[in-house]
């Protein structure tokens, strides 16, 4: 019976337990068939007792937006457009050209324009409320954290200052018991909830736009002063080096006919060896030499995984 299964679901979502009347049911079916919520339900009856949609492709979640919605979404988009300029709400520039995208798409019934990277499948995403929450309300974190490098996963308590994403991963950045601050990635996290009892440990040493400002990545070492980094961008890749800088401090301190020379500030990191390695044979360290020689390393070592004899034992492991 249909008052039925309104009935467990009420109990289930809301935890109502009196029911629901079959005349409240009449009430509801013949709003979702009217179009003063904008549904205009195409629901049939069969052999007078089921009821169903018309059409099977129907849900109301499918429901395009209206003329009034629209205007509203039009709206709100010269809104946000109005803050493009101020930098405290230079983080709104994505979700304006959502919002310009969608309205577009919807006044010409047409695909989008934009396409937004995006992984469905990314691990972490949903724990973004809690650790929001738990940063906003100045409230501690008990976290049953597990890095890949760990065997085991360790419970402790953790205090939240802001939240950080890097190359589509998120991470939480604070600290524990008073130490240096640490960042947590999401997607490595078993257990989350907001302790009810321990005080919050506020940050008062610095800001996220500070503490970021010499390093790439998550990767920070306290104390540590930032390195000259001098790189050989080859001809084909400074273009992209160009429009797309390494870094805020990058600067290009020589043209050549083979391609630039580009200098950062930064930490030596593994963000930083990651960028750098993945130009391939596009970009070459010269200084520091430390860097240098890891890279040069790192190269060597990759390398020796496409010689035949390495790549035949990985073949003969997969079955290929």
């Amino acid at each position: 019976m249909l008052i039925d299964h309104v009935g467990d679901a009420l109990f289930e979502y809301e935890g109502m337990d009196n029911g629901i009347g079959k005349r409240t049911i009449q009430a509801d079916i013949q709003m979702m068939r009217s179009d003063k919520l904008g549904y205009n339900a195409p629901i049939i009856v069969i052999d007078k007792r089921y009821y169903t949609y018309e059409d099977p492709n129907y849900s109301i979640t499918n429901i395009p937006l209206s003329e009034s919605d629209l205007g509203k979404m039009n709206e709100a988009v010269n809104v946000l457009k109005q803050f493009k300029g101020f930098s405290h709400f230079k983080n709104l520039t994505e979700v304006v050209q959502k919002l310009e995208d969608h309205v577009y798409s919807n006044n010409n019934h047409e695909a989008p324009v934009i396409h937004f990277d995006r992984n469905e499948r990314l691990k972490g995403i949903e724990l973004l409320d809690i650790v929001h929450e738990s940063i906003v309300t100045k409230r501690p974190l008990e976290v049953c954290y597990q890095s890949f490098n760990a065997r085991t996963a360790s419970t402790f308590i953790f205090h939240a200052w802001w939240l950080k994403e890097f190359k589509n991963r998120w991470f939480m950045v604070g600290i524990r018991d008073k130490k240096n601050i640490i960042h947590l990635a999401l997607d490595r996290i078993l257990e989350i909830s907001i302790h009810p009892k321990e005080k919050y440990i506020a940050n008062t040493e610095t800001t996220a736009e500070e503490f970021y400002k010499d390093i790439i990545g998550v990767t920070w070492f306290p104390n540590s002063r930032p390195s000259k980094v001098v790189l050989f961008v080859s001809r084909t890749h400074a273009p992209y080096v160009e429009t797309k800088p390494l870094h805020h401090s990058q600067e290009i301190t020589k043209r050549l006919k083979e391609g630039i020379i580009v200098q950062l500030a930064v930490q030596l990191n593994y963000e930083l060896e990651k960028e750098i390695l993945g130009f391939g044979m596009g970009v070459t360290v010269l200084s520091p030499k430390r860097l240098q020689q890891s890279i040069k390393e790192n190269l060597k070592k990759a390398a020796k995984f496409y010689e035949e004899k390495a790549i035949n034992a990985v073949l003969s492991e997969v079955g290929g």
